[in-house]
């Protein structure tokens, strides 16, 4: 089963609670409806105020029937939400009534429904930038127990099936870190595991590249994936990881046991983490447009709770088949 059914399956089956605060977008209007007659969701709240959203309702012919509107500055949470906020930020010298002024903001309002446990899941990026997204989900929903830094992954779809897991690998990071150290190298390597065991089903098989196999150049950038891998080793150590490698001696067999003779990854990996951003998301694109590889994501990863970003030049279906791959996270 390809990536994406296995995910719409596994959503129905969770029928979890998602919160869309960019409900003024007509994208996210089509997509709460699909997203509920696909029974993909056990719940579904956009945010926003209930004339607009009706009357883009309204003028694309869209039932909003089994669809839960909120607007956060006439929500009784505001209280409960604004206090909470406070606590979270008081150290940065704000006041009560700042963060109570300042959480009726739709993506601060949808992580701390997502914090409080009032949604299981936030999707936004449609309308807001990246950036924004990411501090919003930073200050409120914060990462996971012993993760420091947030990134991301893309699950590439290959045509050929002998590649990665029936066809499917984890990339990392293509689009969050621009230059992780190796403290945040190693961190996007184990949140990727994560994101393989989740997605992928499988465990893990995690090759740290580089220009270099196993010192056979000498530079900075090569001690900085060492480095890192160790880190990591420390962090998981049930991990199966290994590094530095070549692409062709993480993926390829005959590569791999000539390149990294011994090596429990090398030629049998799933998941390729990249040194920094400027190859992770060169090598992504190159995959996709040269391989004919599908791209899905980038998806949020490392954080306590499921949230993710969508491309501000997002599609309906974008927002739905995202949607349910985030209502899988943690599960």
């Amino acid at each position: 089963m390809a990536f994406i059914e296995q995910m719409w399956t596994k959503a129905k089956s969770l029928k979890r609670n998602l919160i869309l605060p960019e409900g003024n977008d007509p994208r996210m209007v089509q997509a709460a409806r699909r997203l509920v007659d696909e029974q993909l969701v056990g719940s579904l709240t956009l945010l926003g105020s209930e004339s607009e959203i009706s009357e883009i309702a309204k003028n694309e012919g869209i039932d909003l029937t089994g669809v839960r509107i909120v607007s956060p500055a006439e929500s009784d949470k505001v209280g409960e939400y604004g206090q909470a906020y406070f606590e979270l930020r008081k150290h940065k010298g704000v006041e009560l009534e700042q963060a109570t002024s300042d959480i009726v903001d739709p993506l601060l309002w949808a992580a701390m429904t997502v914090r409080q446990g009032d949604a299981d899941a936030m999707v936004a990026g449609a309308v807001n930038s990246t950036g924004n997204v990411l501090r919003a989900a930073l200050s409120i929903i914060k990462t996971a127990p012993g993760t420091k830094y947030a990134s991301s992954c893309f699950v590439m779809r290959m045509p050929d099936a002998s590649w990665g897991v029936d066809g499917h690998m984890i990339f990392a990071d293509c689009a969050t870190i621009p230059d992780p150290d190796p403290e945040q190298l190693a961190s996007i390597a184990v949140s990727a595991a994560e994101s393989c065991r989740t997605y992928l089903q499988v465990d893990p098989v995690v090759a740290m590249l580089s220009f270099s196999t196993k010192g056979s150049a000498s530079h900075p950038a090569v001690e900085k994936v060492t480095a890192a891998l160790q880190i990591a080793k420390e962090t998981a150590p049930e991990l199966q990881i290994d590094g530095e490698l070549q692409a062709d001696a993480a993926i390829v067999p005959r590569v791999g046991s000539s390149k990294a003779p011994g090596s429990a990854v090398a030629g049998k990996a799933n998941v390729l983490v990249f040194p920094d951003l400027n190859s992770g998301n060169i090598g992504y694109k190159l995959v996709q447009r040269l391989a004919g590889a599908e791209a899905y994501g980038p998806f949020l990863q490392g954080f306590a709770k499921p949230v993710s970003d969508l491309s501000r030049g997002c599609s309906v279906d974008d927002i739905v088949n995202t949607s349910a791959v985030t209502l899988c996270q943690g599960v």
